[in-house]
């Protein structure tokens, strides 16, 4: 029986000691629910240990071949290109390896569920039962990033969460490298007419980005008494984290990595979308559209194919 590749699992980093700790307790949680294959985790800046050093962890146990799935919920810089430099980095160092990569995690069904559950929990803190939502806005913050593909999957993350579910809106702002920020977040809620306002840090596990969500999200509300704002917490280590990684690690196992099937109403059932699950896809012709001529309907058909 051919030995399963071992799963490396890449980090951020960060200069938080609790949100450090926080990957390398996930990277233990998972190792231990899969003791079948070696687990290692490691950083690309800031934090130990240093994503080498974790190769190396796994070329001393004898591993020649694993997957590498990024512990991130966006696409940008360091999934892109500081992860892949790193691990070629390491085929060089450690002559007979080999390697296969990951997706990166968001925007999946699961996470969005575990981002709901953060929005009830902040609700109910407040005394809120979880169906009194038509009055709430959420205001989902990323990290921000200088790339534009990654600030926009957040705002589809948004888009997703705000489907189906019966919040006011889901607005979006960033922490840091991206407008708008915080403080201009919630100018805009409120110029949209909230007068609720859940705060949901778009964030794995603690740190000091999302600490500084919370800290400008407080300085906000104590400016604006009129207006009710609660802070919600981090995605954290949840059983949906620790599955969404083990997909995506198996993914990456099976040369799997599929267009996007993630939030694909005809795949998942989503919210308020449950009956679309398993229909049929067929050519279709668009009437505000004279030029539209092109085999669009083939393209849904070998998206049908694909799940």
């Amino acid at each position: 029986m051919t030995t399963p590749p071992a799963l490396l699992i890449a980090g951020h980093g960060t200069r938080d000691d609790a949100g450090a700790e926080a990957f390398r307790d996930f990277v233990r949680r998972l190792g231990a629910r899969h003791p079948e294959l070696p687990v290692a985790g490691g950083f690309i800046e800031l934090s130990p240990p240093p994503l080498g050093e974790a190769v190396t962890e796994l070329v001393e146990q004898g591993v020649r071949r694993f997957a590498a799935v990024p512990l991130m919920l966006v696409s940008a810089g360091h999934a892109k290109g500081d992860i892949p430099a790193a691990l070629a980095r390491e085929k060089e160092r450690h002559p007979g390896i080999s390697y296969t990569y990951g997706r990166p995690l968001g925007p999946h069904p699961a996470l969005l569920n575990v981002l709901e559950r953060r929005l009830d929990e902040a609700l109910g803190s407040a005394g809120r039962t979880p169906g009194d939502r038509a009055d709430v806005t959420v205001l989902l913050v990323g990290r921000g990033s200088t790339d534009p593909d990654a600030n926009a999957e957040v705002h589809k993350a948004a888009r997703l969460l705000w489907e189906g579910r019966g919040y006011a809106g889901v607005e979006t702002a960033f922490v840091s490298l991206a407008a708008p920020d915080v403080p201009s977040g919630l100018d805009r809620c409120v110029r949209l007419g909230a007068r609720r306002i859940v705060v949901l840090p778009y964030f794995l596990f603690t740190g000091i980005l999302p600490d500084r969500v919370r800290h400008q999200t407080e300085g906000w509300a104590a400016a604006h008494p009129e207006v009710e704002v609660l802070s919600a917490d981090v995605i954290g280590p949840e059983p949906e984290l620790l599955d969404l990684v083990w997909e995506r690690y198996e993914e990456a196992v099976k040369g799997d990595l599929r267009m996007n099937c993630d939030s694909c109403v005809y795949r998942i059932a989503l919210p308020g979308f449950e009956d679309k699950v398993g229909m049929p896809q067929q050519p279709h012709f668009h009437p505000d559209d004279d030029d539209h001529h092109h085999g669009h309907g083939h393209h849904h058909g070998a998206h049908s194919h694909a799940h």
